[in-house]
């Protein structure tokens, strides 16, 4: 019952192995805004090029096999799963409220125009019921496309972030970049120990899902021999135990902030020194990350 701890998703592994953990983490921010916003209104080979890029980011970055394999095998699927359901869906536009003329009524006008359908099955009869005709054509295999390759690089560049960096360092960068605002008046020194805050908590709540679920393994639960509506009744009553022990956590760790005289630090002060800053691979992260934005301005459209 550890699956939990073998998919380390959005929390951060300690180590030393991979050269993103030696990058700076202001410019892995930049990074994940890239494969956030580029994507937007960019054509079909930009995104299939993200995802590529992606892949090789994760295949050379050095770290552990089994800190992403298992993520990135599901991530796939759930892309896969979701671009398939987008494939399927009919994209077609809504009838035109305009009385048009039948194209056969205008002399010399050719009909002979290419089918914007890629694939059509059916329909099928089967006893009095009439399936399909099922229909894949250009814009619902450009929405598939869309939806499977925005989830992958989202979530996955994501992850790679959160696994890669010190919960401290991303919000200390974070602040970095929003600094600006505090002459606005917003406090982001507040909202960044907050940040930090929520970023130390999922791990506490891992570990409550993950005590639940050993406790519904010890006792020998089986949700076959349940039925739907006892297995629902379970599923119900651990959700409201999670929640529970969930809020007498935060309750726990607003006590201990109490008990330490509620002092808010600046996420400068809780970051650790850095003692050997990677100036190369920064600067070639840099250069590269100019060249990948002069390149989505250039061929993003395609």
């Amino acid at each position: 019952m550890d699956w939990l701890r073998q998919i380390p998703m959005g929390q951060y592994v300690d180590g030393a192995e991979g050269w993103p953990r030696r990058l700076d983490p202001r410019l892995k921010l930049a990074w994940s805004l890239v494969f956030l916003l580029t994507p937007v209104l960019a054509g079909p080979l930009w995104r299939l090029a993200l995802v590529l890029g992606l892949l090789l980011i994760t295949l050379i970055s050095g770290l552990p096999v089994r800190l992403w394999w298992r993520s990135l095998l599901l991530l796939t699927l759930l892309s896969i799963a979701v671009g398939l359901l987008s494939l399927l869906l009919p994209a077609v536009d809504p009838p035109s409220p305009l009385n048009l003329r039948d194209p056969q009524e205008l002399p010399g006008l050719s009909t002979d125009w290419p089918s914007w359908d890629l694939l059509r099955l059916g329909p099928v009869q089967l006893g009095p019921l009439t399936l399909g005709p099922l229909v894949v054509d250009r814009a619902s295999a450009l929405l598939g496309l869309r939806t499977s390759t925005l989830i992958f690089t989202v979530i996955h560049s994501v992850n790679l972030v959160l696994i890669t960096t010190m919960p401290e360092d991303l919000v200390w960068a974070l602040s970095w970049c929003l600094a600006p605002l505090e002459r606005l008046g917003l406090p982001m020194q507040r909202l960044g120990f907050q940040l930090l805050l929520a970023l130390r908590f999922l791990p506490l709540v891992q570990e409550e899902l993950q005590n639940l679920l050993r406790a519904l393994a010890s006792r020998a639960v089986s949700f076959r021999r349940l039925g739907f509506k006892a297995a629902f009744g379970l599923v119900l009553s651990v959700g409201e135990r999670l929640l529970a022990n969930i809020l007498l956590r935060a309750e726990q760790g607003a006590d201990a902030l109490v008990a330490r005289g509620g002092r808010i630090l600046s996420p400068a002060q809780l970051r650790l020194p850095v003692e050997s800053p990677a100036r190369l691979l920064n600067s070639v992260a840099a250069m590269v990350l100019l060249i990948v934005l002069f390149l989505r301005g250039r061929y993003g459209a395609f």
